[in-house]
């Protein structure tokens, strides 16, 4: 479907198990399950996430902005990033990973190594945060 089609997929009405549904009818058709085993997906998947780091290398915030307004590159990227989630739903599928169950979980993991009321604002590791927790605890 070309996004100049009514009904268009889109974020706030496509569900991830569609997503994971349309990706692996894709390659059984193509009868490439045969070459996605965990360990090539992930291969797979670190490549195009260079593909995609390739159109924002060397360039500062404001020239990523720029380039992003150019309705090519914007497509370039947008095709990159969607082999980048192809990749992962193809893995989290081999793998039977449920994609909304692991990103909830693991955000909820991350809220307690992030608390806000030390985190906010600043982009140190969990860790810093770990010791200032743990010096609180002990006084």
């Amino acid at each position: 479907m070309h996004s100049s089609q009514k009904n268009t997929p889109s974020d706030r009405t496509t569900r991830v198990a569609e997503l994971k549904e349309a990706v692996d009818r894709f390659r059984t058709e193509r009868d490439w399950k045969q070459f996605h085993k965990p360990k090539d997906l992930g291969v797979a998947l670190v490549t195009e996430v260079g593909e995609l780091l390739e159109h924002f290398r060397y360039k500062s915030d404001e020239g990523i902005t720029a380039y992003m307004c150019d309705p090519k590159n914007k497509r370039d990227v947008e095709h990159e990033l969607a082999d980048v989630i192809n990749l992962s739903l193809l893995l989290a599928i081999e793998l039977d990973i449920d994609v909304s169950k692991a990103f909830f979980d693991k955000l909820e993991v991350s809220a307690k190594k992030y608390p806000v009321h030390l985190a906010k604002g600043k982009a140190s590791k969990y860790t810093e945060y770990k010791e200032i927790l743990m010096k609180n605890l002990q006084s």
